[in-house]
């Protein structure tokens, strides 16, 4: 999604959670005492403008939220998740949608922000081996995850 609208060095933290946290953040941010799909918190706005060039803030969605809009919109979660991560990005990067022409121009700008996402996710997605390749595991591991943790315990 970054590299779709021309910034592909950029940054953003994501945080995936449930009704409860988000709906205390939209309680604390927005004044509305209710749990909500996804929040944007900009860093390129605001008094800390400019601070971090790449850092462009954080998209919070809620889980449960996403599911039940999923099954009311008859698509999968992926697909939800997807197009809120968007929506935020969007958020981040100024657009809004208060007046309906706004609202249009922004859900034409989601579903294009989806495709690029849904067309890299297909070139990585890994290829059915051939008849007698051997299969290949591959893991990741955050290490200073283990590390911080194994020298606490050593301690």
């Amino acid at each position: 999604m970054l590299g779709a609208v021309q910034m592909p060095r950029a940054e953003l933290s994501v945080l995936l959670t449930d009704d409860d946290r988000i709906m205390d953040l939209n309680r604390i941010y927005r004044k509305k005492n209710r749990p909500t799909d996804v929040l944007a918190f900009s860093q390129i706005e605001g008094r800390i403008a400019g601070a971090h060039a790449r850092l462009l803030g954080d998209v919070v969605v809620s889980i449960p939220t996403a599911r039940r809009q999923a099954v009311a919109r008859g698509r999968d979660l992926v697909g939800e998740l997807t197009m809120l991560l968007a929506h935020g990005l969007l958020h981040l990067l100024g657009w809004d949608h208060r007046k309906p022409a706004d609202g249009r121009r922004m859900r034409r700008e989601t579903a294009r922000l989806c495709a690029a996402a849904d067309e890299a996710a297909r070139a990585r997605a890994p290829r059915a081996p051939s008849r007698g390749a051997k299969k290949r595991i591959t893991a990741a591991i955050n290490v200073d995850s283990i590390v911080r943790k194994t020298s606490r315990t050593m301690r």
